[in-house]
């Protein structure tokens, strides 16, 4: 059953002991919402996870509840209210504009709350609750997860959730308290707390370049091939990128057999001897050391990528977060570039 069957019946049609409607406007039963008790926590929860989702089954299912507790709780929450929460159409939830106002006081109090447990706790009793953060995997693998036990050994109360992949997760809908995010930001209304630049290299397998030789230029890479990456299979890629003495970032049109879209393979298929890989120098040290890789082109490196901590705009993050966030920002910066802006700022 879709959400809009589940919720967009009207309310009044339901008996008026069990589930009175929310006027059409504010204030119009002023007397019955005194009357009315307040909200619990976990209406409240429910409400911000359908506000996120868009979605009364999504966020039933987050929850583990069954989707009429989910519809049910909202309308406890309008009727107490005494407003419309939400627009519900055959295909759509949306947030009305004083359920706007009411989803952002909502994620302050229980942010507050949330942070409540743990404020009067001796700093060194060590932090308590749940963490839920992504990062790129090369990132998690090589520099994170060998770090992870002395941070959780100061903080034995902390459960870590750890998500490591290369698609962009959707922090607010997937319920992340922060990402660490490489590469360009979009836009939206999180925030981004800059850590640096990673710097990038040209690296090709030692047998590729005896098969093939050395490019020199940025000419000689007509006659070579490069590993294509895209997020998305299908998309086109723009070729060789690098950085001229101004700047700006400049493309070089490359040919290539083979298009990947994980870091994973990316990296093999670099190892195998497919073509010319640009990443990030981090995490190959190893691999050049050795001579299975070889940097080529130094002179026409990409821009470093920038690095940011990305995390929901909140008036006060819960300590555990900004523990997390603090200790995961001093393990990055020393291996990054400095970035020109460096305030954290919110995306847009």
């Amino acid at each position: 059953m879709s959400d809009a069957n589940v919720l967009s019946s009207p309310i009044s049609a339901a008996p008026a002991a069990t589930a009175p409607a929310p006027p059409t406007a504010p204030g119009a039963t002023a007397g019955a919402a005194l009357a009315s008790p307040p909200p619990s926590l976990d209406t409240l929860q429910v409400f911000v996870r359908v506000a996120e989702l868009a979605s009364f089954t999504q966020a039933a299912q987050s929850l583990g509840l069954p989707k009429a507790s989910a519809s049910t709780a909202v309308q406890r929450l309008e009727a107490s209210l005494g407003t419309r929460l939400f627009h519900r159409t055959t295909r759509r939830v949306q947030l009305t504009q004083d359920g706007q106002a009411c989803y952002e006081r909502c994620k302050d109090l229980l942010a507050d709350l949330d942070d409540m447990q743990t404020m009067f706790q001796p700093a060194a009793s060590g932090l308590r609750g749940r963490l839920r953060v992504d990062m790129p995997m090369r990132v998690a693998h090589d520099i994170v997860v060998p770090r992870l036990p002395e941070f959780l050994a100061a903080h034995p109360g902390l459960e870590l959730e750890l998500s490591s992949t290369d698609r962009r997760v959707d922090l607010v809908r997937e319920g992340f308290d922060c990402v660490l995010r490489v590469g360009p930001l979009s836009d939206s209304s999180l925030v981004a707390r800059p850590l640096g630049g990673m710097e990038m290299a040209d690296l090709a397998s030692a047998g590729y370049l005896a098969a093939f030789g050395v490019p020199q230029s940025l000419e000689d890479l007509a006659h070579h091939r490069l590993v294509q990456y895209a997020t998305t299979l299908g998309q086109r890629c723009p070729g060789f990128e690098w950085c001229d003495a101004s700047g700006a970032t400049r493309f070089e049109p490359m040919a290539g057999a083979l298009t990947v879209s994980d870091s994973g393979s990316y990296t093999a298929a670099c190892l195998a001897g497919l073509g010319i890989t640009q990443v990030p120098r981090h995490g190959f040290e190893t691999e050049v050391l050795d001579g299975r890789l070889v940097e080529v082109l130094p002179q026409f490196r990409p821009a470093p990528m920038p690095v940011h901590l990305i995390y929901a705009h909140r008036r006060q993050l819960p300590r555990r977060v900004q523990a997390f966030m603090q200790w995961l920002a001093d393990l990055m910066v020393p291996r990054l570039l400095p970035l020109s802006s460096a305030s954290p700022a919110p995306t847009a």
